[in-house]
């Protein structure tokens, strides 16, 4: 998963813009039982789709034919389409969703990163009026393929970031200040679109790192992320392994939220849990749900499509909790030359996402 990793030595922001650089970052993890399952069937290439004939199983299943795609990914979205027409789970049985709330009715598209650093993610690497027009036009995109559910353009901020030095007080996470999310989201306000705050807690907590962003919190058009990849209960420091969460870290950041939400008459938050191992959030079924805060499983990792359509299977669809989002990477999911995912691809996936996360 292509996430940042700073080597900063905590001399001041400038130093972080100097030093701040990504990890050689995790892909998509391999399903953790076998490779990629490829069903037993035929692929015919018909105008605009492709239609895929199972011997066994009829009706056909079409996806849609994109130049550079092959058959290997093409199989592996088949394979994802199956699995969730079989999967009586979805939609998950949960809270009816409250007034002012953005999902399901609504599609979050966001785009994520840091502006201290081009190589973090979109959010930065471009200049602001840029990179909003940017997503614009990926907004219109989603917007097109799926009239049915209207976009919600977002800013997704990383504002406490994992670092490879422990710092003053060993924490091995640097905040970010305040006058760097209020800029961010004046970016924001100028799209109507809402701003989410990610905080990858390094050996710190959720308990220590959420109330600190109450002020924000406080405002209707703000949200949540959590990064369990840079958690690292383990005691190594970030970027030697893998992070982990349980449900109770989710659970209790839940129950913050509401809270928040109760006390200052606010509308639904939303709650953005990222994964692509299954170790990087354990007891995902003891997840509570509440109807003021709206919870989301992001596939976060990045690789060929057939990667991303199985983890999305094993660490998404697998283990239902509320909503589920899908990651995608413009540099690292077409290393190889492959095609990004378009929104006709992942819109034949079941469940289908209701947040989209560009890096």
């Amino acid at each position: 998963m292509q996430k940042l990793f700073c080597l900063s030595t905590f001399a001041g922001f400038q130093a972080l813009v100097a030093a701040c650089a990504m990890n050689d970052a995790q892909p998509a993890s391999p399903p953790e039982t076998a490779g990629p399952r490829l069903d037993p069937v035929a692929v015919i290439a018909v105008d605009s789709t492709t239609v895929v004939r199972d011997s066994t199983k009829p009706p056909p299943i079409t996806v849609p034919s994109v130049p550079g795609r092959n058959k290997r990914d093409s199989l592996a979205l088949v394979s994802a389409i199956r699995a969730g027409r079989k999967d009586t789970r979805w939609p998950v049985s949960g809270p009816d969703p409250l007034p002012g709330s953005i999902l399901p009715s609504k599609r979050i598209v966001a785009y994520y990163g840091n502006p201290l650093s081009k190589k973090m993610g979109i959010l930065g690497e471009l200049p602001p009026n840029e990179m909003l027009a940017r997503l614009d036009r990926e907004v219109t995109a989603w917007n097109k393929a799926d009239p049915s559910t209207p976009v919600q353009p977002a800013l997704h901020l990383i504002v406490v970031v994992a670092q490879g030095a422990p710092g003053r007080d060993g924490m091995y996470r640097l905040r970010m200040p305040d006058t760097l999310i209020e800029k961010v989201y004046s970016w924001a306000r100028t799209r109507n679109a809402i701003l989410f705050l990610d905080i990858q807690v390094g050996k710190s907590t959720v308990q220590a790192e959420v109330p600190r962003l109450e002020s924000f919190l406080k405002r209707p058009n703000v949200h949540l992320g959590l990064d369990p990849e840079f958690s690292m209960k383990s005691g190594d420091p970030p970027g030697r392994k893998i992070g982990t969460m349980s449900s109770a870290d989710v659970n209790w950041t839940v129950n913050y939220l509401s809270n928040l939400v109760k006390t200052n008459n606010l509308p639904p938050k939303v709650l953005v849990v990222h994964r692509f191992t299954r170790k990087m959030l354990t007891d995902a079924k003891g997840i509570r749900l509440d109807p003021r805060v709206q919870v989301v499983i992001n596939m976060d990792g990045w690789g060929a499509p057939w990667l991303k359509f199985d983890s999305y299977r094993d660490y998404v669809q697998a283990e239902p909790v509320q909503f589920t989002g899908f990651k995608l990477f413009y540099h690292n999911d077409t290393k190889k030359g492959e095609p990004l995912l378009t929104p006709g691809e992942l819109l034949r996936i079941t469940p289908k996402p209701v947040y989209i996360q560009y890096q």
